[in-house]
């Protein structure tokens, strides 16, 4: 029974983190109250400065509350622990540390028998890291993980954490924009969507807006109707798309309904972006794991100005969903998820099974602890979903190839 365990979130926000949290200090709480929990400041980065809170008695009778909140009480940062001149510079080690080292000994110091991390790909794959250095210079330590991204995008996890209330709120805030199509003939509006590399959030969230508007009346003889209201294109990095065969379908959609509406990936056509812009000698910013930051790119804004002029549109408004839906707090099908995550990770930290929960896609869905050396970013979307397929077919979007 581990005497000492510490918890940690990192990366970027998803709709879980709070509750993950929760959850598992309400499991040790439950089957294990003798057991010290504490939680280290900032992610990776309270790691390494041996920055963390401790988990009170009263904090554990109140865990619950953090069901009911979006973010993180610990807080989040972007380190990545084997970007070793990063560290540096984010003055987390000095020169000449390894800050696997540095983190190790510092688990080590504080008595830490399980690191629980709850993050995405990156955040996995460092604890992959951190882990395999630990088994490698034989430090007596369990690292288990849990897999968070509005994404859906960490191989081989069939559902990660936050994805489900991702596409809720998204769906939810386009229900207020999309009333925008009245405020100006001819108007495009086009809603960015969170995603690097990975659709599922930009298809799921227009799958559930299109379920939203089955529920609602209109009044099409007065100007409210379902075809103002429908979703009209729904583009994806999966997904390749000729910008004139776009455009002319989109055109054809303006002219009928005086306005088109279409919900892209804010990677969808980013590498020809990004591409275009460094040609010109523009610098594109990227994080400590080496990714564009996608939000200086601005994929949603490049689509709308292009076409914007190709289709003729009166006026073009972009909306970005991705902050409004990652700091929402979990609705019930992520708390189902994160309970039985949770619960699955301490009784791994128990047994010493070190991994990422999650459904294994590679061993018929089982919820278990998946090896380290078997998690991987950047998952596509499955184009091949019927749910997907289905709503295509609703939307009426044709191949755009």
């Amino acid at each position: 029974m581990p005497k000492k365990v510490a918890l940690l979130t990192a990366g970027g926000l998803a709709p879980c983190l709070s509750s993950a949290v929760g959850g598992l200090i309400e499991r040790y709480s439950e089957t294990l109250p003798d057991t010290e929990i504490i939680g280290f400041i900032s992610g990776y980065d309270g790691l390494l400065r041996k920055n963390f809170m401790t988990v009170t008695p009263e904090i554990r009778k109140q865990a619950s509350v953090l069901h009911d909140f979006g973010g993180s009480p610990l807080g989040n940062s972007r380190v990545k622990l084997t970007n070793v001149k990063d560290c540096v510079k984010k003055g987390l080690v000095k020169e000449g540390e390894d800050p696997l080292k540095v983190a190790a000994e510092n688990l080590k110091e504080l008595g830490v028998e399980v690191l629980h991390t709850i993050g995405g790909d990156d955040t996995s794959l460092t604890a992959a890291d951190l882990a395999k250095y630990l088994k490698d210079n034989n430090y007596d330590l369990t690292v288990v993980g849990l897999p968070k991204t509005i994404d859906n995008d960490v191989e081989p996890i069939a559902q990660t954490l936050g994805a489900y209330t991702a596409a809720q709120n998204g769906a939810q805030f386009f229900q207020n924009v999309v009333a925008e199509t009245s405020a100006n003939p001819k108007m495009l509006i086009v809603h960015e969507v969170m995603g690097r590399s990975c659709g599922y959030l930009t298809a799921k969230t227009a799958q559930v807006y299109q379920e939203m508007i089955e529920h609602r009346r209109f009044l099409d003889i007065f100007g409210v109707s379902h075809a103002q209201y429908s979703v009209d294109a729904v583009l994806m990095p999966e997904v390749e798309f000729d910008i004139d065969k776009l455009a002319a379908y989109l055109k054809e959609r303006l002219e009928k309904n005086d306005c088109a509406k279409i919900f892209i990936s804010e990677g969808a056509g980013a590498a020809g972006i990004v591409h275009e812009l460094e040609t010109k000698g523009e610098e594109i910013p990227r994080d400590a794991f080496g990714h564009v930051k996608l939000d200086k790119v601005n994929v949603g804004q490049w689509h709308a100005d292009v076409l914007s002029k190709k289709i003729g549109a009166g006026k073009s408004l972009v909306q970005k969903s991705g902050y409004f839906s990652r700091a929402a707090n979990p609705i019930l099908q992520d708390i189902m998820l994160i309970k039985s995550m949770t619960d699955l990770a301490v009784e791994c930290a128990v047994k010493g099974d070190a991994g990422i929960i999650g459904h294994d896609e590679g061993r018929g869905n089982v919820l278990r602890a998946i090896e380290f050396d078997r998690i991987k970013g950047g998952k596509p979307f499955d184009t091949d979903s019927q749910w997907y397929k289905d709503l295509l077919k609703d939307i009426g979007q044709p191949d755009l190839k």
